[in-house]
């Protein structure tokens, strides 16, 4: 059965949770103030691939953070976390990776298929994972792979929308020599004409002009379910459950590390934690 009380909480902490363990290495040759994906960086968790296709992401996709498989009806939360970073003033946010796909190319200026759509999608407990039935809980990217070229595009990312249409997101302006790990979030380009819809599919995305150099991008879906701040570089923070909110973690969940900038690299990443169930 799913945690109900302080006592049951204390308990999970003591006897029955998994380890978060976290020790990446920095991805450099960022922006400030830009989100990075940790998918690719060496360490623990092991660095995840560059996907190809569509396909969903799950406990056992490497790159995500391990945890005991529930039998329901028990489940799991994030009940602490702590982590250290050797830059000043980072945040860590802990996403479920839902949905990934890659193989996009900086060099190609027709309309590029994408395909991850959510309509329908029971596989791998998505039901549950995704959150809302609105989607109104998926957060949508643009993930670097590999470095794309040195001119300035813009994209423009034709999506299915919550209530079934379709139509293209704002154009959206990416600076020259976007590296590695770079991602650009595609809610806040929902048009004002389709306010109060949110993004279900992502189907093609098409750029302005050729960046110069193909590299690797494609699309990613998360699920956002808690982060921590350091203000200090190599100061470990920590957060417990009151702080974190308890996020609960379905079955599946492929849990990763996005870190929101203060300087032109991540650092390093050290931290850990742990995930109750009951």
């Amino acid at each position: 059965m799913a945690i109900a009380t302080r006592d049951e909480l204390i308990n999970a902490l003591g006897n029955n949770n998994s380890q978060i363990i976290l020790n990446k290495a920095t991805i450099t040759s960022q922006t400030a103030g830009t989100f990075v994906s940790m998918w690719q960086a060496t360490g623990q968790p092991g660095n995840g691939a560059a996907p190809a296709s569509a396909a969903n992401c799950t406990n056992a996709t490497t790159g995500g953070i391990a945890f005991t498989q529930q039998t329901a009806p028990a489940t799991s939360y994030i009940a602490y976390l702590e982590m250290a970073f050797s830059n000043n003033v980072m945040t860590g946010e802990i996403h479920d990776r839902l949905m990934h796909m890659g193989g996009l190319s900086g060099t190609v200026t027709t309309a590029q298929t994408v395909g991850m759509d959510f309509d329908g999608i029971t596989a791998d407990n998505m039901v549950a994972r995704i959150g809302r039935s609105d989607y109104s809980d998926i957060q949508w990217w643009l993930e670097w792979y590999t470095t794309t070229g040195s001119t300035a595009v813009t994209a423009t990312v034709a999506v299915t929308y919550s209530d079934g249409s379709t139509g293209n997101l704002t154009a959206i302006s990416l600076a020259a020599t976007r590296r590695n790990g770079f991602m650009q979030s595609l809610n806040s380009y929902i048009p004002s004409a389709k306010a109060g819809l949110f993004i279900r599919a992502v189907n093609t995305v098409t750029l302005s002009a050729t960046t110069g150099t193909a590299g690797n991008f494609g699309v990613t879906a998360t699920r956002p379910l808690c982060s921590i701040s350091s203000p200090i570089a190599n100061y470990k923070t920590s957060n417990d459950w009151a702080q974190l909110g308890l996020p609960e973690v379905p079955n599946a969940a492929c849990l990763a590390v996005i870190v929101l900038t203060s300087t032109t690299s991540t650092g390093t990443l050290r931290g850990g934690g742990k995930i109750v169930h009951g």
